[in-house]
Formats: structure tokens, sequence, C-alpha cells
């Protein structure tokens, strides 16, 4: 039985070519992984039109899902070309969540890639975008790529929390930094780690100071720093980290990720999502902190949970 890899690419269903389609082929020429392209179609004209029959309407829907695959197995050719196995499928739904899902159970894959819808803030507002459903619910790493400089990622920054506190989540920064190194190694790109470590959202009782009025003493703010670094520097050592691949820098985490990764031409950040209650919440950062905002891409990494 074949052990290849395979990624899964999902596309924008009005036939543009974003810069997912290079990132996906050049992740899959440096892993030698097959390549799935998958496009969701639902044009709210052809689900809606009421000029013309249902008979008419289906046949005008069935004529643009054949274009797409038509269209799909144009992008895929040169692919193939360069040595990549490439798959395309084209569905007509109008809520691709459930499919995609059902998609990645069916056939597991080692990362689903896919470009950051636009959102407007008013729309986030409202409504639930799919990609933070994908966040919320995607169990395989997910790749949102986002204004590409390079195909194949050049350097790659991973963000840990050594402080994360709730034991469901045990090892996550570790499959972090593994998932990192691994991307990095295929992809021939350098790596760093940063603990974008934000003091204001630490509590006292949090880290066993029962008294809180003492929390934001200096003696205290040191205590917790040194503590913190501390933990960080045995998460990097045991992970093979290197004291020049390191990063530790106060601040809130999503500025200072987005503020990093732009001053340092980041191609990519690995995080992890953890969920808090009804919050679902990246490792240094926030879903709709970088998710809308962020100057590179980000490699999602969900929690395998503990109990």
């Amino acid at each position: 039985m074949s052990t290849q890899s395979r990624l899964m690419l999902v596309v924008s269903p009005l036939m543009e070519h974003s810069p997912a389609f290079d990132r996906a082929a050049a992740l899959a020429r440096a892993e030698g992984a097959a390549l799935h392209i998958v496009a969701f179609d639902y044009l709210e004209g052809l689900a809606t039109a009421g000029l013309v029959n249902e008979q008419a309407l289906e046949q005008m829907r069935l004529g643009y899902i054949e274009r797409h695959r038509q269209w799909l197995e144009e992008q895929a050719r040169p692919l193939r070309n360069l040595g990549i196995e490439v798959t395309t499928e084209v569905t007509w739904v109008e809520r691709p969540l459930q499919e995609i899902l059902v998609h990645l159970k069916e056939a597991p894959m080692e990362a689903l890639i896919k470009s950051v819808d636009p959102e407007s803030w008013f729309s986030r507002l409202m409504f639930t975008p799919l990609d933070v459903h994908l966040l919320r619910e995607c169990e395989v790493p997910l790749h949102f790529v986002n204004k590409v400089a390079h195909a194949r990622p050049r350097k790659i920054l991973a963000a840990i929390d050594p402080f994360h506190q709730d034991g469901r989540y045990e090892g996550l920064n570790d499959r972090i930094l593994s998932e990192a190194n691994k991307l990095a190694t295929r992809c021939d790109a350098t790596l760093e780690v940063i603990y974008a470590y934000d003091l204001s959202s630490i509590t006292a009782a949090e880290y066993g100071f029962g008294n809180g009025s003492m929390f934001f003493s200096s003696t205290l703010a040191r205590q917790l720093y040194e503590s913190q670094g501390a933990a960080f520097d045995a998460l990097a050592e045991r992970n093979g980290i290197a004291p020049d691949q390191r990063r530790m820098i106060m601040g809130d985490p999503a500025k200072v990720l987005a503020s990093y990764a732009a001053s340092h031409d980041i191609d990519v950040i690995v995080m992890g999502r953890v969920r808090y209650g009804s919050l679902d919440k990246l490792i240094g950062s926030t879903v709709e902190g970088l998710l809308y905002k962020m100057p590179c891409s980000l490699w999602v990494i969900a929690p395998q949970q503990m109990g």
C-alpha cells in the first residue's frame, strides 16, 4: 500500500489562479506529496436564477461545473509535467464546511491548503466565515496562504507558548516545533522560534501567587519573566532549537508576531490552536488578530486533546 503523503488544496469557485496554487505545488514537490485540488462551487446567481425553469437551471449548473473541471485540469497540467501527482475535483455545494470535513475523513491529508478569503469586519461580525469554521473544526494542519513572496517558503517562524496551563493540550508546543522543523527541512528554509510574552494577560493566581495586588510589582514581574524565559529555553532545548534561533519578545502577541513577520520577511508562521470555553484562540495570538491581518501565511496545528 502506498505511503505517499497527500495535500489538499481548496480553491475558489471563481476560476481564479491564487497564490495558494503556487504554494501547494511547491510544497507537494518539496515533500514528494500527491496534490488533490478541489473546488466547492456555489454561485448565487446560478443557484437562484428565477428566469429559467429548474431543468434549464440544472443544465447551467452542470455546464459551469464542467467548465471549472476543465479549467482545473489546465492548472494541473504543468504541475504534472513537474512530476507532481495531481487529481482534481469540482462539487456543487452551498455550504462547503461539512464536505471538506467528510473529504478529510474519507481520504486523510497531511495538510489542507487554502487562500484566506477576504472578509469585511461587518461580515465577520454577522456571519462566521468558512476560514474560522475550519480553524474550529478541522483536525489536520491548516495552511492559510496570504501574500506569497516565495512559492517555497524560505523563512519559517514557529510561535509557541511554554506557559500554556491547560492539560488537555499537553504536548501542543512540541507538535508545533516538530511540524515547523519538518516544514523547514523539506523546504530548505530557515527556522526561528518566538514566544510573544504578554505580561498583561497573566494573572498572579494562575501561577500560584495568592496576593493579586502584588502582580505589578517589579520584583514579581521580573520573577515571572525569568521563569517564562527558563520554560521557553527548556522547551527549545528539548526540541533541538539552538539559542540563536530563539526569540522572546514582550508585547501583545498578535502585534508582536505581525511586526516580527513583516520586518524579517517571514513566509510562514506555524502556530497551534487552543480553545478556552467558547473562544477559539491561537497560541501566541487570536484567530481574528492574525488571520485577516497577517503579513504572511499561517500554518495552524490542531491540538490532540487529552481527556
